[in-house]
């Protein structure tokens, strides 16, 4: 039996290994493996947890299993009887825990801020048994303490983390003392010979943008949005379509992240009047190459700048993994397998219109064929197809482009977007010419890029020649496999979802939970639902100059066409996603 662990005892390796055979969780062999074996100085220095975890020792409690990290957490909360913490970094307000304590008060007994409030302070440790510290910081910040244990490993990372971002934000700061805040766009124009930039090329600058870009890669995040306000800026992510805040940053700090970043991108850094683009390529923490599209926009307190992720790894998923199976893989395949034809793509900004688009092209582009792009701007480069790039300020655009590709012996052809009547007449003169088109539109559904084209001016009867089809689609966020539950079907949300078509609901609904890996928000990662319409022969009559789109969507549904949300209502029976989150992307378009 394990002697009870004292009031102010350190947690050691040969007491944690005692209390861990105690409750089970590690066989008697295997501590006496642990307890007699030669630790490097590195090892003796670790948390004894992390120790345990990294040996890769067997659960006594659960067989065929191994004591990680996470469980060794828990065990010690419940032993030290306190609340286990997961520290999720896009909820800590950096800024405000760090002037809690200093870093070295933080780091000499190994406890880290992760809340603070006007009457409490909510302090994170892996040493739950010493509360020496605890007085002291009570006296010096006359609030309340509330302990709770997290993961070790979390601890040590984020206290490094934390202090240094928030000491690159205080030193810039320092460093910019006296400069004038960043002023509005309409006040720039009065006073550009006044203002003095921010260095940008300061240390503390690099490390914050070096630090937020790994953010950025380690959260998931597909894009970066740094806004500019009166006093604080914002920083922002959006992780599965949704947008978190991350940290507010002083106007003068801000100003200069932008100019770090727009130096990065190869932008005009003196140029803060008008938008700019740039795009920088770098690697993730984990070594992979990603691209990065910088977007700059003049606003009423600075440069708005967002930075959109391309992920190359996107291109390398199946069509399962994007979402698209079964008979809608099977019709999409049979649109993008004809010699030639336009095939269209709809739908609003991140949708993941791109991504269908480079799959699908990275799949076509084989030895035997030339497939060649004409985007604004390049969005991801790849090397199996020929991609160029629209110059609006020496008149090379879509339409021109197309122009030129024609004389560049192509078989396949993607056109970024359709905008005008010109791109438009260059397509469907490609595809007339025995070329396979592939490009976007921004409508709301599949039969509405019929009229879309028709307000562009394109003849009905060209259409009727030369459109294979069109495919709608939106990104729905999935329900996180660690925590959904299975709830009995809602008959009066399914009814919503599904009218005025009849489907049979199933028995179950899956529904969000909520867990440390989804941050509480029940859904993980994101899938694409799909609407796919082919111009079959009986559609081709419905195409004309007063288009009726209620009998061209009625007569594509007869031939097979699943409207946005009934593609949804499959993933709801799937247990892929849910109602909600369905009703929140499809629009309805059904009656």
């Amino acid at each position: 039996m394990a002697v009870a662990i004292a009031p102010e005892q350190v947690l050691d390796l040969a007491l944690a290994l005692e209390h861990l055979v105690d409750a089970g969780l590690v066989a008697r062999a295997d501590a006496n493996l642990l307890a007699g074996g030669n630790r490097t100085r590195e090892q003796s220095l670790q948390h004894p947890l992390i120790y345990v975890a990294a040996q890769q020792v067997g659960n006594a409690a659960r067989p065929g299993r191994v004591l990680d990290l996470e469980t060794l957490t828990q065990w010690l909360g419940e032993t030290a009887q306190l609340p286990v913490l997961r520290i999720d970094p896009l909820k800590v307000k950096v800024a405000e825990v760090a002037r809690v304590m200093s870093f070295e008060f933080a780091k000499r007994h190994g406890i880290l801020c992760v809340e603070a409030s006007a009457e409490e302070i909510v302090v994170a440790t892996a040493q739950p048994f010493v509360t020496t510290w605890v007085s002291g910081l009570e006296q010096a910040s006359r609030k309340r303490i509330k302990r709770v244990v997290a993961n070790p490993a979390d601890i040590e990372k984020y206290t490094l983390e934390f202090y240094t971002l928030s000491r690159s934000v205080s030193g810039a700061g320092t460093a910019m003392r006296g400069t004038r805040p960043a002023l509005s766009n309409f006040e720039q124009l009065l006073e550009l010979g006044s203002l003095k930039d921010p260095d940008a090329q300061d240390q503390h600058i690099v490390n914050i943008v070096d630090w937020l870009l790994q953010y950025a890669f380690d959260q998931r995040a597909s894009d970066i949005h740094i806004e500019p306000r009166r006093e604080l800026g914002k920083v922002r992510f959006r992780i599965d379509g949704v947008l978190h805040p991350v940290y507010e940053l002083p106007a003068q700090v801000l100003s200069a992240v932008t100019s770090r970043l727009k130096i990065l991108g190869r932008m005009n850094v003196a140029e803060k009047r008008k938008p700019q683009d740039g795009r920088v390529k770098t690697r993730t923490p984990a070594g992979g190459e990603v691209e990065l599209r910088l977007s700059t926009l003049p606003t009423a307190f600075g440069e708005k700048l967002v930075i959109r992720i391309f992920d190359p790894e996107v291109l390398l998923r199946s069509f399962i993994e994007l979402g698209l199976s079964g008979e809608d893989y099977q019709r999409w395949q049979g649109m993008v397998g004809q010699p030639n034809g336009i095939v269209l793509v709809t739908g609003p900004t991140g949708s993941g219109k791109t991504t269908t688009l480079y799959s699908t092209l990275k799949q076509l582009a084989t030895e035997e064929v030339n497939v060649s792009t004409v985007e604004d701007p390049i969005e991801m480069v790849e090397d199996s197809f020929n991609q160029t790039q629209v110059q609006p300020q020496i008149n090379f655009s879509f339409a021109e482009g197309v122009r030129t590709l024609m004389r560049q012996d192509p078989d396949i052809i993607m056109v970024g977007e359709i905008r005008d009547l010109a791109t438009a007449e260059m397509a469907i003169q490609a595809a007339l010419t025995g070329h396979l088109v592939l490009s976007t539109l921004h409508t709301n559904d599949a039969p509405t890029a019929i009229t879309r084209l028709l307000d562009l001016g394109v003849p009905a009867h060209l259409l009727k020649v030369t459109l294979n089809g069109v495919m709608a689609q939106r990104l729905v966020r999935t329900l996180c496999p660690h925590c959904a539950r299975k709830t009995p079907a809602d008959m009066a949300a399914w009814k919503a979802l599904v009218q005025p078509w009849k489907a049979p609901p199933p028995a179950q609904f899956a529904e969000p939970g909520g867990c440390l890996e989804c941050r509480d928000t029940g859904y993980l990662g994101r899938q694409g639902i799909y609407e796919i319409m082919l111009i079959s022969e009986t559609l081709k009559p419905l195409i004309g100059e007063q288009c009726d789109i209620s009998a061209l969507r009625l007569q594509a549904m007869r031939e097979g066409m699943r409207t946005l949300r009934l593609s949804g209502a499959q993933k709801v029976g799937a247990g892929i996603t849910s109602v909600a989150e369905v009703m929140r992307v499809a629009p309805d378009m059904g009656r």
